[in-house]
């Protein structure tokens, strides 16, 4: 996986999410295949999905949290990345940070090793600021008091353009999310977000190409808010939960 660009450059994209159920997603995913193939992350992976791990930072005051409740258009989310279950030499890890600024969506990240994990999670501090990325991570952790605080895990299936289109295709499956502080805790109590459904998400540059507003007008797929953060604080924090909150 290539590291992002640098904050000063165009890193920006639109997101469409969805939930299927498995009948959509079988339709959705044969239809698909005529303009999209398995990207090489998931050509790699048993049974064609690969992990994906990541653990979000928030306030005291859950202030990613509430700002995502109340629907405000300019956002920011902090996490770390992985894509296995064990901390071992070699592991890939990334810290990133997605902003949203009304429709579009912009993310950047910076690969870091073990040991900068490791020193992030005990210190808060990285032993070297290598790039804009960990600086403004470590900036906000201690601005806004930042600690890590939910796990959430999924197994991804990723699509590729034929045509080398600007656009990227995942399918998520068995999304669930634990209270953590880490990236690797020793025994996790998951809760599934939406059991029996698959999340589709749509991400690209420019807006959506004509074959594929076609597939989701026929297979009546509605747009929805659908954020795996917020998700996960309810399913792992159930005393937030209100009535009527939309994640």
């Amino acid at each position: 996986m290539k590291p992002s660009a640098r904050l000063d450059e165009k890193n920006w994209r639109f997101e469409y999410k969805y939930r299927l159920s498995v009948e959509q997603y079988l339709r959705v995913r044969n239809q698909i295949r005529a303009y999209m193939e398995i990207d090489e992350y998931t050509e790699r992976a048993a049974e064609k999905k690969y992990l994906v791990c990541s653990v979000y930072y928030d306030s005291l005051g859950l202030d990613a949290f509430n700002e995502k409740i109340d629907g405000n258009s300019d956002r920011i989310k902090f996490r770390l990345r992985t894509y296995c279950r064990e901390l071992s030499q070699g592991t890939t890890i990334r810290a990133e940070m997605k902003v949203r600024k009304n429709a579009i969506t912009e993310k950047y990240g910076a690969f870091i090793s073990g040991a900068e994990y490791e020193m992030f999670i005990g210190q808060k501090r990285w032993p070297k600021i290598r790039n804009q990325v960990m600086e403004e991570f470590e900036r906000y952790v201690h601005l806004k008091g930042l600690n890590p605080l939910l796990l959430t895990e999924y197994r991804r299936e990723g699509y590729r353009s034929r045509a080398r289109e600007e656009i990227r295709i995942t399918f998520d499956h068995r999304v669930k999310s634990a209270h953590s502080r880490t990236l690797f805790p020793e025994a996790p109590h998951f809760h599934e977000h939406h059991p029996g459904l698959i999340v589709l998400e749509i991400k690209c540059i420019k807006q959506q190409p004509g074959w594929l507003r076609r597939l989701v007008q026929q297979n009546g797929l509605m747009i929805m808010a659908n954020s795996k953060y917020v998700q996960g604080m309810m399913v792992a924090y159930p005393a937030l939960v209100t009535p009527g909150w939309s994640a």
